[in-house]
């Protein structure tokens, strides 16, 4: 789906140009308030040096935490990225003007800016949301597949957080028949995987000619043309396909800034993980940290390094079971430290030790590999890489998200690799600490049933 429609490159970045003016407001009215209107010019002229430092910087985090894609936000996700921006912002500021040698930017001016600026840029950005939304409005979409195929989709789009999308028709037989007896009434159409290539071919055919916008799933078949390399060969053009692999230079580079970031994090958190080990010992019995056998890069098995967020004996009668949301063999002081993943802290290990990554497709245990494996021929593609402690699919899906869709997720992730994709994943984990749903196990059961506000067609 196209993350810029309604909102072109070039409003983007006429919207980052208000919003650097705006910053730049909001720290000279800190300024102000700080010395009652009198402001010093010895502390400004710090400030002056190193504003195209914090310009920068300002615009690189917001963009990296994709405030300026609004199709899939809510007012709560602006409010929720403006805070966590602006805290390591404020961090930023504070350490740029210690090594620049800034030592006359007052550090009071710069915590009344955290306050200011939070409070213009939300205001702002609640604005230019709305805009947004009258300007796009809210597109009708058809889903065309079998009727037990599409149930998923659709409930997908109902239970997005922002409803731009929404779900108006399903067409279930006679595909085409029906989809230019009612072209007039709809934006978008979703064509699911389980038609024949003809079918797609002759839908997407019309669907261009009459400048309907086309979505399709993340299947096999679509992601094994995604960026492709495109050639010329005399007077032919070839595409490439490219493999479902991060190259050698790119995996030397990200395994060095691995080695680095673990370390440091390692450091860091040191404390909070003692403190962490103490409490699950006083609060339930049995090791504070356990290990389980995973699969990593080139499918091998490897012992990863969690706390323990369940009883001992979780699984003693049971064998291995998927965790499952409510779950109740998690222990009471295990459900916050899953809710703030800090269970997930000892993995910093695993990544000094060259079994995992930071960012990469979450590892499985060995008896549910073989069970995807045998129900998706693909599944071993993600063991191209790296686990990672996190990853696409934990930022952009939900933990409750089926082994299929974290596929897809993970296949997406490998085929765009780059090492900013990396940075702008470890960025947004943080945002999704403050998101409930992210932290719970795999549902039961959804209902995928097609809803009686839905026309279907057949």
């Amino acid at each position: 789906m196209r993350s810029n429609e309604g909102f072109d490159k070039t409003k983007k970045i006429l919207i980052g140009m208000v919003e650097v003016l705006l910053y730049h407001l909001s720290i000279w009215l800190s300024f102000y308030y700080r010395y009652d209107g009198n402001i010093p010019s010895f502390n400004y002229i710090s400030y002056q040096n190193a504003r195209v430092y914090i310009f920068f910087v300002f615009l690189l985090l917001n963009i990296l935490f994709g405030i300026y894609i609004y199709y899939n936000k809510s007012i709560m996700d602006l409010f929720v990225i403006t805070i966590i921006v602006q805290v390591i912002l404020t961090v930023m500021i504070m350490a740029m003007t210690f090594f620049g040698r800034w030592f006359s930017f007052p550090r009071s001016v710069i915590v009344i800016s955290f306050i200011t600026s939070s409070v213009i840029l939300f205001i702002w950005r609640v604005a230019v949301f709305k805009l947004y939304e009258r300007i796009a409005g809210t597109k009708k979409v058809m889903v065309v597949g079998e009727e037990n195929k599409i149930g998923e989709i659709i409930y997908n789009f109902m239970n997005a957080k922002n409803k731009r999308h929404t779900v108006t028709s399903a067409v279930l037989d006679n595909y085409i028949e029906n989809i230019k007896k009612h072209i007039d009434t709809i934006d978008i159409v979703y064509i699911a995987a389980d038609l024949s290539r003809q079918e797609k071919l002759t839908i997407i055919d019309f669907l261009v000619k009459n400048n309907k916008n086309i979505f399709v799933n993340t299947s096999f078949e679509h992601l094994a043309l995604v960026n492709p390399n495109i050639m010329n060969i005399e007077d032919e053009s070839v595409i490439e396909l490219s493999n479902f692999r991060i190259s050698p230079e790119f995996d030397l580079i990200k395994r060095t800034i691995d080695i680095i970031v673990a370390a440091l994090m390692i450091i860091v958190t040191s404390p909070i993980m003692i403190l962490t080990a103490m409490l699950i010992k006083l609060t339930s019995k049995g090791p504070a940290v356990y290990k389980q056998v995973r699969i990593t890069k080139g499918q091998k098995e490897f012992n990863i390094y969690k706390f323990r967020t369940m009883s001992a004996t979780a699984e003693t009668d049971s064998g291995p079971v998927l965790a499952k949301a409510n779950d109740m063999r998690v222990t009471p002081i295990g459900k916050y430290l899953r809710a703030l993943r800090i269970d997930e802290l000892p993995q910093l290990f695993n990544v000094l030790n060259g079994t995992m990554a930071l960012v990469g497709p979450r590892p499985e245990r060995p008896f549910f590999v073989d069970q995807f494996k045998k129900e998706n021929p693909y599944y071993d593609l993600r063991h191209n890489v790296r686990a990672g402690i996190t990853g696409y699919a934990q930022v952009y899906g939900k933990y409750s998200t089926n082994f299929n869709s974290k596929l897809n997720f993970d296949l997406v992730y490998i085929k765009n690799y780059n090492l900013l994709m990396d940075l702008k994943i470890l960025l947004q984990t943080i945002k999704v600490l403050f998101d409930k749903v992210s932290s719970k196990g795999v549902d039961e059961e959804i209902d995928t049933s097609i809803p009686e506000t839905i026309k279907i067609y057949r």
